[in-house]
């Protein structure tokens, strides 16, 4: 019987465990999609306690402990203490078994504060008072965890109208980790609500220094914030939709359409998506004029839960995996920027693995030979983000695309402490290879090649494609 989550965790195979030791392990973190605070890293935040760094705004957990039978007030509100937070954490930590939560807390434990003891309520109090201890160190700080994961870059996620302030301190402070900007730029499409666009439109004319007035000056606006973004290091743009939209249209319909909705009068579902339809197209010309890469993250149903969206707002925990059929309308929007030779680099993140085989098909109808995989199969996210999620993903994208050119993992995360997500995949990605191996599926022969493969995944491949140098 193994022991829990020690040195081989994940690793059945010798191949693998050779694999995950001498190859993935020592290669640095490559973080191009998550949604830390910039202004943390800026600051070099210390964090006051362990509730802060893990559960505050943590909506992985929220939703296991609202599951667990624990009142709203220890997971989103601000009337019960940290302690109390992380109490009923912990509380719920051994109802998590088999969730990827029970895999990642005990990882985060002992990565980042040494800490091997199982967490629950009998010893939560020593868990908890040790790493608050830890976290007054300096080398526990914000930019103290990153260096210990041995983080390169991280690219975090923003909106047009960000003055990306915290990004320019933190380079000019000489911090040796680059943390990027990406661009996105989904309220700027969002004409769902004419007064929520109004006023976003309002804050975008006032940082551009552009009066909109008409769409062309809505894009005229948003072109500058680009080069701006550009200016400070851009190198990749994402995309937040339910579902693609190639809906035709004409330039007339666009700017009137426009008029409308920033007169305050509400569209019909097909003027929006034909707007929708518009601004992609508009937003993936200008990431390739750049050199950019596009990045969509698609396939989720948001804010499902009326009552708590509007007692605690959004990203609390209450979305889930959508239904769509996009595979027309996503092949139409590729096909429509690929006819005018204006298909950047492209990366496709599905939230249903229903999807998964019609992703790393579509994938393939778009390589051209510029650069090895320019569109990719993104890694299994939100949901996915766990051990048979990525397995699938990676498997998928083996049977049916080229896996030894994939851009490897990300931590989509708001959390300091996510960074053991990346040795997770890694070692997922070291066990399937390691199994093949052992089964004689792949010639132990060619170990050589196998290793660059995986050190290729697990870093050069993202550095490469991002052109992070």
């Amino acid at each position: 019987m193994k022991a829990f989550l020690d040195k081989d965790f994940l690793l059945s195979t010798s191949p693998a465990r050779e694999l995950y030791h001498n190859h993935a392990a020592k290669m640095p973190i490559i973080d191009y999609h998550c949604h830390l605070n910039p202004q943390m890293v800026a600051n070099d935040h210390q964090f006051v306690s362990l509730t802060e760094i893990w559960l505050g705004g943590d909506h992985y957990k929220w939703r296991a402990m609202r599951t667990n039978g624990v009142e709203e007030k220890f997971c989103t509100g601000n009337e019960t203490s940290d302690w109390e937070k992380f109490q009923k954490w912990a509380e719920t930590v051994p109802y998590t078994m088999r969730n990827p939560l029970y895999h990642w807390t005990h990882l985060e434990l002992k990565t980042a504060f040494g800490i091997e003891k199982i967490l629950k309520p009998e010893t939560a109090r020593e868990i908890y008072e040790e790493c608050n201890d830890k976290l007054k160190q300096a080398e526990y700080s914000a930019r103290g965890l990153m260096r210990r994961f041995n983080v390169e870059v991280v690219c975090t996620t923003d909106d047009p109208v960000d003055s990306l302030i915290y990004h320019r301190q933190t380079r000019e402070s000489g911090f040796e980790i680059k943390m990027l900007p990406t661009w996105r730029p989904d309220k700027a499409m969002a004409v769902e609500t004419p007064s929520v666009f109004r006023k976003y439109v309002e804050n975008l004319s006032e940082v551009s220094g552009i009066s909109i007035y008409t769409f062309d000056d809505l894009i005229a606006a948003l072109r500058n914030r680009h080069d701006f973004f550009a200016e400070n290091g851009c190198r990749l743009s994402d995309h937040g939709v339910e579902e693609f939209y190639a809906e035709e249209y004409t330039e007339g319909e666009i700017k009137g359409i426009f008029n409308k909705v920033y007169g305050g009068t509400e569209l019909s579902p097909g003027e929006i998506t034909k707007f929708k339809s518009a601004m992609l197209i508009l937003f993936g010309e200008m990431d390739w004029e750049k050199g950019w890469t596009q990045q969509f993250h698609y396939g989720a149903i948001r804010n499902n839960n009326t009552r708590m969206f509007n007692r605690v707002g959004p990203d609390t925990g209450f979305d889930s995996i959508g239904e769509f059929n996009t595979a027309k309308a996503l092949s139409k929007f590729l096909d429509r920027l690929n006819t005018q030779g204006k298909l950047t680099k492209t990366i496709l993140y599905n939230l249903n693995p229903v999807s998964n085989e019609m992703i790393a098909t579509m994938i393939g109808n778009f390589q051209d030979g510029s650069i090895p995989g320019k569109v990719q199969f993104g890694s299994g996210w939100w949901f996915m983000d766990q051990k048979y999620g990525m397995q699938n993903q990676l498997n998928t994208l083996s049977a049916l695309g080229l896996l030894s050119r994939f851009v490897g993992m990300l931590t989509d995360s708001r959390s300091f402490l996510s960074y053991p997500r990346h040795e997770y995949f890694r070692r997922t990605l070291c066990e399937l290879l390691g199994t093949d191996i052992e089964n004689g599926e792949l010639p132990s022969g060619e170990m050589e090649f196998i290793k660059q493969m995986v050190e290729n995944i697990s870093y050069y491949n993202a550095k490469k494609y991002f052109e992070f140098d």
